[in-house]
């Protein structure tokens, strides 16, 4: 090898590099734009752009010295920096989990280590009075040595921390030739386990920085607020680069008013730092996530400038509630990756503010870094636009989890996570420096108000010292590491320095066990609702708990986005085509796990989205007296007063039409936390599905958010003496005056035929095989009573059990059938059974037909479930109707999917929309496009239409992909239309929940009566 092997020794961090610092770009002059234009500082040179790159599949096959500056780089290729080399077309993809991707063998990586060469040229020119030249590299997967004309310049890792090079020495006027050598993997790669596409590269910004021998290096701005006064202080403290020098600090606030000034004074004993100045300022204005107050700090020395925006706001835990300005807070927040389909995790300002825009759109107002450090303008624009950070360290061993025990229970596994690395004395060292690196240089962001020390290692030995660490360095923070809850027994552990219990997924049960056993410290769900695929289905549960219970702090979604690669059009369909792990392949890869975010890889929000956005409206109604009119609301915001930003647009709406419509602004204040009592004008409502309609639409304008915003709905259902949808009653009345019908009984079918229509009844299966009107079949294929679902992402573990009990391939038969003319029309009596192969009956029961002499056709099912079997999927019927059925109108719960847990972003009304709009179009196909509580559907064309409606609320999906296609396609560019709209009428559907990483579906959700009745009408027309 051309280099040493820094890369499996654990003593070998980084060689040559500066000492960790907080983050900036200098000027020599105040400039207030650097967060998103850093390149217009003048003592910034960004180094990104076309590079000279080579791939070797080993380091070993690397034998010739790439960086001397006579070398010839003819057979190098291009490749852009910032980027990975597996997006340009180098090396495969692969997404795993928890597993390494390489035997697990500490701290050594395999010896065919992959490896990419990258040269640079760039001009110089020295600037006299910032002489020297700092080289930064702000992300490296995983491990890299550089070269600057021909000469060492040193070696670093930690994939999302910033190495900065000193090099005054090296660095020439005129051309200069820059060479880094890329590691795929190297000791590093151990603490680097994180649930995404592994990528090599330099993925983030290099650039040079310009500095003076008597720059200001390092500072640490601590706020503090006196609760009671309201008086505040910034605390400034700072260290030279080399050469000490008089340092003025010139305090602004947002309209650019000098309201302090103040001079570096010399110190001691301040921990690391020399010199120091403090701020005392009256009635300050406050940094909260929803008035990100900033004020902007000139740090002028003599050469140079460093403006600095500065957040005034404390954090601290009282009992077991986490106060932010002496307020209690919630995180409503959410996980994100940088994570983009074409370029990897090399994503820039442009790419992160739309990420943040649409987060904020959606009512959170926390984000984790999960699991790294982001870019340090992320920390920045959370600054600005108003988001609470938990900044994690790039620090996760989750694969030493899954080491061959023979005892592979879960149980054993704890015992042993532990051993190899985070409770081994070793590795404190590498863990403690990332730990430091995210907290050094993130110290003086007013956003992030907790430090995490990484994801999913166990606990032990590296993680004390880390937290010890944190504490001493950083106390005006609150910590966080999930991890130690996993207890191996071994020894007492130290949990002092942890200041949140939290947990990820727990089940319910563990919440209100923790909540009822008096705790001293706030409960967090660091992770829940995993967000993959249909779902999740339990936000509205999951934001009851936090609601009643004050230890709880909240918590954060998993996860922003579905990781993908984007491999360009499908030839058939057109379609974007996403790929995700087993698509590349490899081996090594935990398949579609990586789709489980809130929006797609492009951003288009996941239904799920929709469904938060609801749950964590900033408004809520608590209390609604139909009689007199009056509504009372909380405010659910923690620092504004709902008066001042938000109005209400408010409708009576009945059956689908608005009888009455208004606008409300409050006419006195509406604190945080608080309730108030309104009064509209209530019209009168006898009859029909009646509700009132809140729409909470955003008075001014806030960062990223426009004023007329909409923040979000309540439905409030109205009682009436007749509470169903009008349509609903027409379409069951029967025409009594209809000519008699005629039946032909056979062994296998009775055919009743009436006037203009013929229906074929299978006396076999008991139910219809073909419904004909005025000579048209209107089905392509017979009715089936339906059982399967084509299993959601959060089935993954309940279709196990669908599929051990054979529910894929369930059918129904009929034991016996006799029919007898009523006084309108006859009625088919048949008891049936649900059955599959080698399996009891599932399901057994009665059903009655009637078919009116008008055709219309009533289904009545007295079912019993065996209780032997796990609970089903959904129980309904199942129509293939003629393709031409188009367009959809329905009253029940839309526009988007709705379930019995995952309605939340829906409401009643009548709806219309095409068949191919009702499909939710997961990458991973699934059951999708249901929709919940409703009166009746009515499929058309221009010339017919079939209906279905119901005395009982049902639910129905119409698509023109069967359950089966969705069942066994792996990607959405795969499926292929039936020849037919599918429309299926079901009595209900087990929940949709988030078991694919979280608790079961509730009992409430669950479809697993013994006994139900299921009744409907079909209304067939040519």
């Amino acid at each position: 090898m051309i280099v040493p092997n820094h890369f499996e020794n654990l003593r070998a961090l980084h060689e040559n590099t500066l000492d960790a610092r907080a983050y900036y770009i200098p000027a020599s002059t105040r400039r207030d734009d650097l967060v998103a234009h850093r390149e217009k500082s003048d003592r910034f040179t960004s180094l990104n752009g076309t590079w000279k790159f080579r791939y070797f599949g080993s380091v070993r096959d690397l034998d010739f010295d790439f960086y001397k500056t006579e070398q010839d780089l003819s057979v190098f290729k291009d490749i852009q920096v910032p980027g990975t080399w597996q997006t340009q077309g180098y090396d495969a993809h692969q997404y795993t989990n928890i597993r390494y991707p390489f035997p697990l063998n500490p701290p050594f990586v395999p010896a065919e280590n992959p490896c990419g060469a990258y040269v640079t040229e760039f001009e110089y020119s020295k600037n006299e009075t910032a002489s020297l030249a700092h080289l930064n590299f702000e992300g490296v997967d995983s491990c890299f040595y550089v070269w600057l004309n021909g000469e060492y310049v040193g070696y670093s890792q930690v994939s999302h921390a910033t190495s900065e090079f000193d090099i005054s020495e090296l660095v020439q006027d005129g051309t200069n030739r820059l060479a880094v050598l890329v590691l795929k993997w190297c000791d590093g790669s151990y603490l680097e386990d994180q649930d995404k596409f592994r990528m090599s590269g330099i993925f983030r910004d290099v650039y040079i920085l310009n500095r003076p021998h008597d720059a200001v290096f390092d500072y640490f701005i601590i706020t503090d607020i006196d609760e009671k006064t309201g008086a505040s202080t910034i605390n400034f403290s700072a260290a030279f680069l080399n050469d000490e020098a008089p340092v003025k600090l010139v305090l602004k606030d947002a309209e650019d008013q000098e309201i302090a000034h103040s001079e570096l004074a010399e110190t001691s004993g301040n921990n690391g730092f020399s010199h120091t100045a403090t701020f005392d300022i009256q009635d300050a204005h406050l940094w909260n996530p929803e008035n990100p107050y900033l004020y902007t700090l000139s740090i002028e020395g003599p050469h140079e400038i460093i403006t600095e925006r500065v957040g005034i706001r404390t954090v601290r835990i009282e009992r077991n509630v986490i106060l932010l300005n002496g307020q209690p807070i919630t995180f409503r927040g959410v996980n994100r990756h940088d994570s983009d389909p074409v370029v990897g995790p090399a994503v820039d300002y442009a790419h992160i503010k739309r990420d943040l825009e649409i987060i904020k759109q959606h009512n959170f107002n926390s984000i984790r870094s999960s699991h790294y450090p982001n870019s340090p303008y992320f920390y920045q624009m959370c600054d600005e636009y108003g988001f609470l950070v938990m900044s994690e360290a790039d620090n996760e061993s989750h694969g030493t989890m899954l080491q061959y025990l023979e005892d592979d229970s879960f149980e054993n596994q704890v015992k042993h996570w532990n051993q190899l690395i985070s409770d081994n004395p070793e590795w404190t060292e590498p863990t403690m420096d990332r730990v430091q690196l995210c907290v050094i240089r993130e110290k003086n962001r007013p956003s992030i108000i907790s430090w995490s020390a990484g994801n999913e290692c166990g606990y032990g030995v590296t993680l004390e010292k880390s937290l010890a660490w944190v504490k001493e360095y950083d106390n005006t923070r609150i910590t966080q590491y999930e991890s130690a809850y996993y207890d191996d027994k071994r020894r007492k552990y130290d949990y002092s320095n942890i200041d949140l219990y939290s947990r990820m997924y727990p089940p319910f049960e563990d919440i209100e066990k923790y909540l009822a056993s008096s705790p001293d410290k706030p409960f967090l769900l660091v992770e829940y609702a995993h967000s993959m695929g249909n779902g999740p289905g339990d936000f509205e549960d999951y934001f009851k708990v936090i609601d009643e219970n004050s230890a709880m702090c909240g918590g954060f979604v998993w996860e922003w986005c579905d990781h993908a690669i984007y491999a360009g059009k499908d030839e058939h369909t057109g379609k974007d085509m996403y790929l995700y792990g087993g698509d590349h392949g490899e081996e090594i890869h935990d398949g579609n796990f990586c789709m489980d975010g809130l929006v797609y890889p492009n951003r288009t929000p996941h239904t799920g989205l929709l469904e938060y956005r609801n749950v964590y409206r900033p408004l809520r109604v608590t209390d609604f007296n139909a009689a007199s009119g009056h509504v009372t609301l909380k405010n659910y915001l923690d620092f504004t007063d709902a008066k001042e930003a938000i109005e209400l647009k408010y409708f009576f709406v009945c059956d689908g039409s608005v009888v009455s419509e208004g606008t409300y602004s409050f006419e006195s204040a509406l604190l945080p936390h608080e309730q108030q009592t309104i009064r509209l004008d209530m019209p009168e409502l006898t009859a029909g599905r009646c509700y009132l309609h809140i729409e909470y639409v955003l008075k001014k304008e806030l960062p990223l958010l426009p004023a007329g915003h909409f923040l979000g709905r309540e439905e409030v259902e109205i009682s009436t003496l007749v509470s169903a949808h009008h349509k609903a009653l027409e379409l069951l009345e029967t025409n009594t005056s209809a000519p008699h019908l005629k039946v032909e009984d056979t062994a296998n079918e009775y055919v009743i035929v009436g006037e203009g229509f013929s229906y074929t009844f299978d006396r076999n299966s008991g139910v219809f095989s073909q419904l004909t009107v005025d000579e048209k079949d209107l089905f392509t294929e017979p009715m089936n009573i339906n059982i399967w679902r084509a299993p959601t992402d959060n089935d993954m573990y309940l279709k196990l059990k669908w599929k051990a009990a054979h529910y894929e391939q369930a059918y129904s038969r009929s034991y016996f059938s006799s029919y007898q003319p009523v006084d309108n029309g006859i009625i088919i009596s048949c008891t049936f059974g649900v059955i599959a192969p080698t399996v009891q009956p599932i399901v057994k029961g009665t059903v009655l037909w009637h078919v009116a002499h008008d055709g219309k056709i009533t289904a009545k099912f007295e079912a019993y479930r065996s209780p032997q079997f796990p609970v089903l999927p959904r129980f309904g019927v199942r129509l293939f109707l003629d393709k031409s059925l188009q367009q959809v109108e329905y009253f029940g719960m839309g526009p988007h999917e709705s379930y019995v847990d995952k309605h939340q972003a829906s409401y009643h009304d009548v709806f219309t929309a095409s068949v191919s709009d009702l499909h939710e179009d997961y990458i991973k196909p699934q059951e999708n496009g249901s929709h919940f509580d409703c009166d009746y559907v009515e499929l058309s064309n221009n010339a017919s239409k079939f209906s279905v409606a119901s005395k009982n609320p049902f639910s129905f999906n119409a698509s023109h992909f069967s359950q089966e296609e969705l069942s066994t396609k792996a990607h959405n560019f795969e499926l292929r239309e039936e020849n037919a709209t599918v429309l299926c009428i079901d009595y209900a559907h087990n929940g949709i929940g988030s078991n694919s990483c979280g608790p079961e579906v509730l009992e409430a959700y669950r479809l697993n009566p013994e006994n139900f009745t299921f009744e409907f009408t079909l209304i067939p027309s040519a």
